[in-house]
């Protein structure tokens, strides 16, 4: 049943319910003989009404005292959307502008901030999506599991505003990110959506402990590469052949090795907001197909309700002893 008490024993008191079947509260008047008394049919209704009225009071007065709740429910949903886990850079660099300087005043935007606002969007439209957030610096941080609420989410994206931290690690958070779809249903489309203004260099144990989770989660993997300006992009070709490696152009390497996961995988340079606001708008086109889920509602009391409800019912009878006329 989907309906449940805090303290069911308290039920006993719906017994109190037959009072006014025996009681009335009217006060009776006498009459010589009632014979003389002709057949009141709305009197009569009026009578059963109050009795009624009276049941009605001390029934939801009983249920609001034995804690009634609606249980936690899943219910089926279908829609267009996918699973979704935004994958959040937080190091130190991301609180700087495209141009790599810090904001100096408010018409200046920091890449943390411009993302937080475009990706606030950017769920506002996604409306049967479930989504999930993940940060990571030096080590990952877990903000919010895969969701449809959209009011956490907001606040978890709120939440990034916090000073940045120290470095990029960014093995450590696609490894979070991609726990976020264990024991979840394989319908619809599992995306991870990284955003990041750098990367770090990727050690071979890290490697293929990613080549294997992503196999047992194959996903859809998205980079949204923030460039700051001058800095080496992922197609870089140095002058110098030496300077060719993971060390130097960590960004590069990292593109070639989701290249190399066998996986769906898009990588976009966005050097202004604009730059970023269409990455966004063109992973919103591309991942919009059927998907099946559960949503989650959580335990709902109803004890507040109850009380409202015997209040009106007292209220309406205390009307209706105000309209009583007395007859001496």
């Amino acid at each position: 049943m989907l309906i449940n008490f805090d303290t069911p024993w308290l039920l006993s008191g719906l017994l109190l319910m037959t009072v006014p079947l025996l009681r009335t509260g009217i006060k009776p008047q006498a009459y010589p003989w009632l014979a003389i008394l002709p057949s009141d049919a709305l009197s009569t209704l009026l009578s059963v009404f109050i009795r009624l009225i009276g049941m009605a009071a001390i029934g939801l007065l009983i249920l609001g005292l034995s804690g009634l709740y609606l249980k936690e429910q899943r219910i089926e949903r279908i829609g267009q959307g996918a699973h979704i886990v935004l994958l959040l850079d937080r190091s130190n660099s991301m609180d700087t502008t495209f141009a790599g300087k810090a904001p100096m005043n408010d018409q200046e935007e920091s890449k943390s901030s411009a993302a937080r606002r475009l990706l606030t969007e950017f769920i506002d439209k996604r409306v049967h999506d479930l989504m999930g957030i993940a940060e990571f610096s030096t080590a990952p941080l877990f903000v919010m599991p895969l969701t449809e609420n959209k009011q956490a989410l907001h606040a978890a994206i709120a939440a990034t505003a916090t000073p940045a931290l120290a470095y990029t690690h960014v093995s450590k958070g696609l490894a979070m990110a991609l726990s976020f779809f264990d024991e979840q249903p394989t319908s619809g489309t599992r995306i991870v959506v990284l955003v990041s203004d750098g990367a770090a260099a990727i050690d071979s144990d890290s490697e293929q402990a990613l080549r294997t989770l992503i196999k047992e989660q194959p996903i859809h993997l998205y980079w949204v590469f923030l460039r700051t300006a001058n800095s080496p992009g992922i197609h870089e070709k140095p002058d110098n052949s030496r300077d060719d490696n993971a060390q130097a152009l960590p960004e590069k390497y990292l593109h070639l090795f989701f290249s190399s996961l066998n996986v769906p995988y898009h990588v976009y340079e966005a050097e202004s907001p604009e730059g970023l606001q269409s990455a966004i708008d063109d992973i919103d086109k591309l991942e919009n197909r059927p998907l099946h889920y559960f949503e989650r509602l959580p335990k709902q009391d109803l004890s507040g309700l109850c009380y409202q409800w015997a209040s009106l019912m007292i209220a309406l009878l205390l009307v209706l002893k105000l309209c009583e006329v007395n007859r001496s």
